[in-house]
C-alpha cells in the first residue's frame, strides 16, 4: 500500500440518479482506484443539503453548513481530488458553485494575510486534482472555439488559487449521441485513471 493514494471523488452532477453518465463515469474511476488499491471517498453535491451564499460577510465569518463539514475534512484527508459535472449553460452547474463557494472558505481552503504573513497562505496545497467533463457539443469546440474557458476558471480561480496542483482535465462531448461502445470506451478510460490515481 505504499503507492496508494487517498482519493475523493466530487459528484457534481445536481440530479443524484445513478443513471446519468457522470455517474457511471464517477463509478467506474471508483472502481478502479479501489481494484489498484487506492482509499476512496466520495461526496455527491446533489444528495448534501446547504443553503446558497447571499452575503460576503458569512462567506469570511460564517460557519460551514453541517453537511459540509464532513466534505472538508475529507478535503484535508485527500491528496487527489477528482470532479465530475456536465456542462450548463456553459459552466459549472449552479449547484456545484455553491457548494465550492461554501467549502472555500477563509481559514479552511486559503488564509489571507496577517500581521506575520505578507503573502496569502494556500491552504490545500500538496493535493492535485481531475476535473472530468460532460458536455452536448463536441469537444474540440468547447476548447478551441469557447477556450473551454469554465474549466480554466476552476482550474486557475479555485483549485489553484488554494494550492491544489497539477490539475489534469478530462473533457467528453457529444454525450447525447455516444453509443454503447463509445460510452464502454470513456467508462474504461476513467477506470484506467482511478487505477493510476490521475
Amino acid at each position: 500500500m505504499n503507492d496508494s493514494h487517498r482519493i475523493l471523488i466530487v459528484q457534481g452532477h445536481p440530479d443524484s440518479q445513478s443513471s446519468r453518465l457522470c455517474h457511471a463515469l464517477a463509478a467506474a474511476y471508483a472502481d478502479g482506484a479501489r481494484e489498484a488499491g487506492h482509499l476512496v471517498r466520495t461526496a455527491n453535491v446533489a444528495q448534501l443539503q446547504f443553503p446558497l451564499l447571499r452575503d460576503p460577510k458569512d462567506w469570511t465569518e460564517g460557519a460551514v453548513p453541517p453537511a459540509l463539514e464532513q466534505v472538508q475534512q475529507d478535503i484535508s484527508w485527500c491528496s487527489h481530488v477528482v470532479f465530475f459535472f456536465p456542462l450548463w449553460l456553459g459552466d459549472m452547474p449552479a449547484l456545484l458553485k455553491g457548494f465550492l463557494e461554501q467549502v472555500a472558505r477563509p481559514g479552511f481552503a486559503f488564509q489571507y494575510p496577517g500581521a506575520e504573513a505578507r503573502r496569502m497562505r494556500k491552504g490545500l496545497g500538496g493535493r492535485s486534482a481531475r476535473v472530468v467533463v460532460t458536455m452536448g457539443m463536441p469537444a474540440l469546440v468547447y476548447r478551441w472555439f469557447f477556450f473551454a474557458h469554465s474549466v480554466k476558471s476552476l482550474r486557475r480561480n479555485i483549485l489553484k488559487f488554494v494550492g491544489i496542483s497539477p490539475v489534469h482535465e478530462t473533457l467528453i462531448g457529444g454525450v447525447g449521441n455516444l453509443n454503447e461502445t463509445a460510452a464502454a470506451r470513456w467508462l474504461q478510460r476513467m477506470r484506467r485513471l482511478g487505477q493510476a490515481a490521475r
